[in-house]
């Protein structure tokens, strides 16, 4: 049998996806799961803990790729395939998170919780800007970036493209989406990572006679 944490996170992962966080409850998980709720206790403080938890580990793996842009690892990578790899982890992250998040917005108490831990975890949905933002001011100051490129305004572009072709995905339910995001992901990354590099990318010097 699985550890009692593995399965409490399976279980708040399949009911979280099903019914959504506001309406997930944790007794209920803790019926799912096989153990107490006084069992849950003992590995999360809270529901909205959970939900940081299920986030982290049971969504596709968005975190290491913003680590690796924060530590400085991925500076000797080309710039265009970093941002498509950026893109292609960025779209599944939101994608996978839509329908368990989206209950948060009927439920203004949950959301502030929700807020209030993601404040103490150091999390929230501000920290993919913030990395990638710092990672094209890296970029700039090698001279790969145009000097007057505004990284802030760059990366808020750029994933919030990602986020709304996930937001299409789901908003499809289910069914094959219709324009910008019927595109393969792989094409849709690719395409947009080179306009946006082509926005902010310093251009070459001119091959002098």
């Amino acid at each position: 049998m699985k550890p009692t944490r593995v399965r409490i996170l399976d279980a708040a992962d399949q009911l979280m996806r099903t019914i959504g966080l506001a309406r997930t409850t944790t007794k209920e998980i803790a019926r799912a799961a096989g153990c107490s709720e006084a069992a849950l206790y003992k590995h999360f403080d809270s529901k909205e803990e959970l939900f940081t938890f299920v986030l982290k580990e049971r969504l596709p793996r968005f975190a290491p790729l913003l680590a690796e842009l924060e530590s400085g690892e991925a500076d000797g990578r080309d710039v265009e395939e970093t941002l498509a790899e950026i893109a292609r982890h960025a779209v599944a992250f939101y994608a996978s998170s839509f329908p368990i998040a989206a209950s948060l917005f009927s439920d203004p108490a949950l959301l502030r919780r929700h807020g209030e831990e993601m404040d103490r975890l150091d999390m929230g949905p501000h920290k993919p800007l913030d990395s990638l933002a710092a990672y094209l001011r890296e970029q700039r100051a090698a001279g790969r970036v145009r000097a007057d490129a505004d990284p802030e305004a760059a990366a808020a572009l750029f994933l919030g493209a990602c986020f709304q072709r996930a937001f299409l995905q789901a908003f499809a339910g289910g069914r094959p989406p219709s324009g910008p995001a019927a595109r393969p992901l792989d094409e849709f990354a690719a395409a947009l990572a080179r306009t946006l590099l082509e926005g902010v990318r310093e251009p070459e010097a001119p091959v002098r006679p």
